[in-house]
This record gives C-alpha cells, sequence and structure tokens, in this order.
C-alpha cells in the first residue's frame, strides 16, 4: 500500500510540473514571437509592450509614472535641446506677415530671450527656394529654464499630409496596400516624417482611410483628419469635425489640450485618464503634439522633461489654435526633416538632436502608425 500511495505522488508531482512547464512555456513563445515581430521596435519598447498586452498595463504605468516624476529638471541654466539649422538656411522675425503667415511664438514673459529663441528658420526648402518646412525652438516652463520645446510647420496649402499603419499597430498584422514605411513613389517629394499617437488601446479613439476602418471612431475624441487635398485639420469628432466625402484618413488621440486658441480645463487633475493614465501628466519625459494655427498651417511641437501642462503651454506658446497630444516617452517621440536625393535616396536629420528613435525612421517599416508629409 505505502508503495502504491508513493508512485501516486510522483505520478502526480510529474502531472504539476508537466502543467507548470507548459504554463510557462505559452508566455515564452509568446514573449519570443514579439521579440522577433516585424517591423522597427528596439528590445526594451518590444518587452514593455508584451508585458502590456499581458496585463501588465497598470504596473508598467506605475513604473513610469514614479520613474519620470522623480525627474524633475533644475529650476536654472541654459537649453541644450535647440533646432540646428539647415545649411544656407534662411531666418525669420518672429512677428507675422501676409508673405509667410508664421504665426508670432509667445516667449516666457520676464525671462530674457536668447540667441534665436523663437525665431523661425527654413529647414527645407524646394529646389526653387519655396520653404516647404520652417523650425523654431524656445522655452515653454519658467519653473525650469533648461527644458525648451521646438516646434515644426508646414505651411497652409504647400504640403500633403498621409497616415501610415505599423506592423502592429493600429491592428497587429493589418494588411497594407504600401507597407508600413514611407512608399518609395512618395519619396521625392518627401519633406518630414513624425509620430502619431498613443497605441489605439489607450487613445481611447480610433483609426480609418478610405481603405481600412481599422479601429471604429469614437465622438468627442480628439483627431487629426486628413482630407483628399493632403491639408490637415484637427477637431473633435462629429463636434467641430466629421465625416464627409473630401476626408480621407482620421487618426483619434485622448480629447484636444487647445481649443479655440485656449488651453483646456483639467490638465492637471486628468480625471476619466482624459489624457493618458492617472498622474501620468506628471511625468517629465518626451511628449509631442499637433495641431493648426490661425493661418492653418499645421504645427508639430515636442520636447523632453515636458509634463502635459508645460506641452500644451508649448503648443499654445507655437501658435497652435486646435491642438491634440500626440505620443509620449523618448522612445516614440519621432520626428524627422527629409531631404529626398537622386535614384530615390532620403537623407534624413532630426528635429532635435536629442531624440531617441534613428532619424531613419519610417523610412524602414516600423510597428507604430505614423504621418509623413510631401510637398505639393
Amino acid at each position: 500500500m505505502k508503495a502504491n500511495r508513493t508512485k501516486k505522488r510522483r505520478i502526480k508531482k510529474r502531472w504539476i510540473a508537466l502543467v507548470i512547464a507548459a504554463l510557462l512555456v505559452v508566455p515564452a513563445v509568446s514573449y519570443v514571437q514579439a521579440l522577433l515581430y516585424p517591423g522597427n521596435a528596439s528590445f526594451s519598447v518590444r518587452t514593455v509592450e508584451w508585458f502590456r498586452d499581458h496585463g501588465g498595463g497598470s504596473i508598467i504605468d506605475a513604473i513610469e509614472t514614479w520613474k519620470y516624476s522623480h525627474q524633475q529638471p533644475p529650476a536654472t541654466g541654459v537649453p541644450s535641446d535647440v533646432t540646428a539649422t539647415a545649411p544656407n538656411a534662411k531666418q525669420h522675425a518672429p512677428e507675422p506677415t501676409a508673405a509667410s503667415g508664421l504665426p508670432t511664438v509667445q516667449l516666457l514673459p520676464g525671462v530674457k530671450p536668447l540667441p534665436q529663441e523663437g525665431t523661425w528658420a527654413v529647414a527645407r526648402q524646394s529646389a526653387a527656394g519655396k520653404p516647404l518646412l520652417w523650425t523654431t525652438w524656445f522655452r515653454p516652463d519658467p519653473g525650469h529654464l533648461p527644458v525648451s520645446a521646438a516646434a515644426a510647420l508646414l505651411p497652409r496649402d504647400s504640403y500633403r499630409l498621409t497616415l501610415m499603419p505599423g506592423t502592429r499597430e493600429p491592428v497587429v498584422g493589418m494588411p497594407s496596400k504600401n507597407g508600413y514605411d514611407v512608399p518609395a513613389a512618395d519619396r521625392p517629394a518627401l519633406v518630414a516624417t513624425f509620430n502619431a499617437g498613443f497605441k489605439m488601446h489607450d487613445s481611447h479613439g480610433g483609426w480609418w482611410t478610405t481603405w481600412s476602418n481599422a479601429v471604429p471612431l469614437v465622438d468627442g475624441r480628439a483627431s487629426v483628419v486628413i482630407h483628399r487635398d493632403g491639408s490637415a485639420q484637427i477637431g473633435t469628432w462629429n463636434g467641430t469635425v466629421r465625416m464627409t466625402p473630401d476626408v480621407v484618413a482620421v487618426r483619434q488621440n485622448l480629447d484636444q489640450l487647445i481649443i479655440d486658441g485656449r488651453i483646456v480645463d483639467g490638465l492637471a487633475a486628468n480625471r476619466d485618464a482624459r489624457w493618458g493614465s492617472t498622474r501620468s501628466q506628471f511625468q517629465y519625459t518626451w511628449r509631442s503634439g499637433l495641431g493648426t494655427d490661425a493661418h492653418g498651417n499645421l504645427i508639430y511641437v515636442a520636447g523632453n522633461k515636458l509634463t502635459l501642462a508645460s506641452l500644451a503651454t508649448a503648443m499654445h506658446q507655437a501658435g497652435i489654435v486646435q491642438g491634440l497630444e500626440l505620443d509620449i516617452h523618448a522612445a516614440i517621440v519621432s520626428f524627422n526633416i527629409e531631404q529626398p536625393g537622386p535614384n530615390g535616396t532620403v537623407t534624413p536629420r532630426k528635429l532635435l538632436n536629442s531624440m531617441n528613435p534613428p532619424a531613419n525612421r519610417y523610412l524602414v517599416e516600423d510597428q507604430r502608425d505614423f504621418f509623413y508629409a510631401t510637398a505639393k
């Protein structure tokens, strides 16, 4: 009898061991698949996103909030993140003119401006010398003067904006007729590429093009709406913007940050996670935003060590009157100025040299969806 009981215990232990091994194999295989999945993404990004996709989102959010909330920048000093002017770049005074339609950059009151702060410079022009992209930099946070933000402006009627999918966003494995990087046919006219919004699971919104209704659009969400002529409009879905025969793409992300030239209320409280996970608004991290100014120009704003409030301030300073937050954190925030060359080559350079992603991001397949602008 004793021998039988011993034998049964051994068999039971073996079954328990087999079950545990099976339970470990399944996530291990899933993790390896995530590491090998097509599309550009670093090892750390793939690992973090795998944890998020397998129920670890709240843990990751807590770690990020603790980490970035304790990285408050110093109060005094000089910014190191400034936009580098292009070779032979033209300078433009920071006042708007009828010829350029550039907005005035509102600098911090009571703070002596640094050389070139708030001054628009041509970062990309056509062969005929027409400005296709302007850039500038400035300080948005009076309590942390080393912090700077950069702005890149695409003049109205000079660009065509396109929304592209990645290999994992907006939907894993979504078929794409033009691939997951900038199509070869558009590279000779390429002006800029930049990151889109949060992952769809976290954006509280949808993703739509004329060829793919990947994620249903949500009423009330902040939306980048692209029209048939390539121009972009920012607004609240089925509020100030809506579906018309002229719309070819919509990318939604959270709630608007700026409406009718005014920063919205409630950023510090972030009730109902309107602008990301609870307390993420206090993280000092890389942030990006997009909007339009009073002239209809499209403006991208980004910087490091920004909170949600200082990002909104920076967007307002740059002249944005309708704006939304894009994605955040160093691995994601990416704006590249593209200079096409012969035989389909493109020479990219970063809006800010300190941006973490490689300059050729989106010129190769990427896991995240993105925008690119070409010259009309």
